[in-house]
């Protein structure tokens, strides 16, 4: 690959180490080798629910998200990944259907590897093993603490943790001290990201816009006020004079 994947780490932010970091340089270097580089343009499908397509990909470059549809039709919206993150292991080591979708929200470069090769490259690198049980590990408790929060914390509070989380990973912030969320990610992503209604998520930003917290264009979101979301994450009021 090039720069997208660095002898070193991705250089993400702060909180969940991704895959890549998690490798020494040699692993990296075989699975750079045992693998080819490919682009995908924003809301192109990387993989599909339910395809035997067997291979392993790595994000280099870009935001991917995860979804997964019902016997009833239901879309659900389970998880973004960034650079540096694994995609498609779970069929990628046995074997099955792949269990969601895969789109890019943004272009992305990613490191594609089949199944095989990536297997030898496990026996020949052992912290290979030790990066994939991580990762499987972490997305466990990731998907655990999101149950919980469900269970327990108001959705305003998720909401305004989300917002904050992703102008933490993928924001820009400005001179003013505003930070833009350049991902183009519907109401309908945020609700599915915080296992909440369309109809709640959109009555809560209409009502922190009046409140002057948050501003939306057609593909992005820009938090005017982080202080108030932040009080929010921690069970404040939704609502407040600005």
């Amino acid at each position: 690959m090039t720069a997208e994947f660095p002898g070193g780490p991705t250089g993400r932010g702060p909180g969940r180490t991704p895959f890549w970091d998690l490798l020494d340089d040699p692993a990296r270097a075989t699975l750079r080798r045992a693998g080819r580089p490919a682009e995908y343009a924003a809301r192109e499908e990387l993989l599909r629910q339910d395809d035997l397509t067997d291979h392993l990909l790595v994000v280099g470059r870009g935001c991917v998200k995860v979804t997964t549809v019902s016997a009833a039709g239901y879309q659900a919206v389970l998880a973004l990944r960034n650079p540096g993150d694994l995609l498609g292991e779970q069929a990628g080591l046995d074997g099955g259907p792949r269990s969601a979708t895969l789109t890019a929200v943004t272009p992305v470069r990613a490191l594609v590897i089949p199944a095989a090769a990536f297997r030898s490259a496990v026996r020949d690198h052992p912290v290979i093993t030790g990066a994939v049980h991580q990762v499987l590990s972490a997305r466990l408790r990731d998907a655990d603490r999101q149950r919980t929060s469900a269970g327990a914390d108001p959705l305003a509070s998720r909401l305004a943790g989300l917002l904050l989380d992703l102008a933490a990973t993928h924001g820009r912030r400005h001179a003013s001290g505003t930070m833009e969320i350049g991902l183009p990610l519907s109401q309908d992503d945020f609700a599915g990201l915080i296992l909440g209604s369309r109809r709640t998520v959109s009555r809560l930003l209409e009502q922190w816009r009046a409140d002057g917290w948050v501003s939306t264009g057609r593909t992005h979101l820009t938090i005017d006020n982080p202080d108030a979301l932040k009080r929010v994450r921690e069970g404040g009021p939704a609502a407040g004079t600005g």
